[in-house]
């Protein structure tokens, strides 16, 4: 504890006087002001980009779920289990929606001092569903073993290129954990690997993980709620900056065509496709059109994809262009009290009446949105739709 940088206790500086910020309207409710601290609170965290800073974009993500018996506790609703499997779910398919050219994601699971690699590496999305489904049936019993997941996941990371995001994310419930030997020395081999592991916390802070995460320069959280339980994993989504020391290096890539070949045409064989090794047996099958290699010319059914036969990086143009907004994010709106805008009071994207407070200007086109339609906008779309307007009507 004497290594620990010297800061206040939350308790008596991070809560001071909080209750002045709540205030009442005319009917004496707060739902008002509470409405208004988390739609703040919201902007903020869509504005938390990275800037200009080296990103890792080329990502290997390991996630270590925890299975003790501290999952069946029912503060989540029907219970810590079920809702965070269900929330895994949503997680992978925005992963695989916002990484295109980094879709290597495993699933590790801890429980009775003992962990178990569920999935493997691997971009097939419905692959890691199917066994998050059947997780929901497994017993959650003793405690989990945080030692012996990190080190099943690093076996596997560190053998990763050097110019990619090597990262691990644990899914942590219980407030122990058995290990067979000294979890600080895997902590230091985790940091001399560059392996970035962060913890989202379902209980409460625990020291170990705390130095953990301090050390190989992750994040740790804990959850509220459960909706702040989704905006925590939601955060992991998104690329994370490259370390400094991270090796910088030209990858070789393949921008293969879909090729469909006719019934009808004498030449046409079907043939299986290499996505098939990792699929099972219900999707295996004969087919005719694919996408091929055009170094070794095997065959895939669906990109992005590491060729399994000489490993050139398969993707197409639109997955290059879905990570743009990752590097170049859209500048944030100014803020101007609604007072001093003399123009339509008119939201420019929804056309509902900005009765807000402060209304929100684009610095490119000047164009005035309220505050729903610019999360939206810097949230999802990534570009202004009257800077767009504009462009095309030009």
């Amino acid at each position: 504890m004497d290594d620990e940088p010297e800061r206040s206790k939350r308790w008596e500086g991070g809560y001071e006087r909080t209750w002045e910020v709540l205030k009442e309207d005319e009917s004496g409710s707060l739902r008002a002001t509470v409405e208004d601290i988390l739609f703040q609170a919201k902007r903020k965290r869509v504005f938390e980009s990275h800037g200009q800073v080296r990103l890792g974009m080329m990502r290997h993500l390991y996630v270590v779920i925890d299975l003790s018996r501290s999952m069946e506790d029912q503060d989540l609703k029907p219970n810590r289990l079920t809702s965070t499997l269900k929330l895994m779910e949503y997680f992978v398919d925005e992963y695989f929606d916002q990484n295109p050219i980094s879709q290597v994601i495993g699933i590790i699971t801890t429980k009775n001092k003992r962990a178990e690699r569920l999935t493997d590496l691997a971009g097939n999305p419905k692959k890691h569903t199917a066994a998050l489904k059947k997780t929901v049936d497994s017993a959650c019993m003793g405690e989990p073993s945080l030692y012996n997941a990190l080190s099943i996941a690093m076996q596997t990371l560190k053998h990763m290129p050097g110019h990619t995001s090597r990262e691990i994310l644990v899914i942590f419930s219980s407030l122990t954990t058995c290990d067979p030997a000294n979890i600080y020395d895997l902590i230091k081999t985790l940091k001399a690997l560059k392996i970035r592991v962060s913890v989202i916390g379902l209980s409460a802070e625990v020291r170990v993980c705390t130095v953990l995460t301090r050390e190989t320069g992750g994040s740790y959280s804990v959850i509220l709620d459960e909706s702040h339980y989704k905006e925590l994993l939601m955060l992991h989504v998104r690329p994370p900056p490259a370390s400094s020391s991270s090796e910088c290096s030209l990858i070789r890539m393949g921008f293969p065509q879909h090729v469909i070949t006719s019934v009808t045409d004498r030449d046409a064989k079907p043939s299986f496709s290499m996505s098939h090794l990792d699929s099972s047996s219900e999707d295996a099958g004969l087919t005719l059109g694919g996408y091929y290699c055009p170094q070794c010319r095997a065959k895939y059914t669906e990109l992005p994809v590491e060729c399994k036969v000489c490993g050139l990086t398969l993707v197409s143009a639109p997955h290059l262009a879905r990570s743009f907004h990752h590097l170049f994010p859209l500048s944030a709106f100014e803020e101007r009290p609604l007072e001093e805008h003399t123009g339509d009071r008119f939201c420019q994207a929804c056309q509902g009446e900005l009765k807000d407070k402060s209304v929100y200007v684009c610095p490119t086109c000047s164009s005035v949105f309220c505050v729903e339609c610019d999360i939206f906008i810097h949230d999802t779309l990534h570009s202004c739709p009257s800077c767009i307007h504009a462009q095309g009507a030009s």
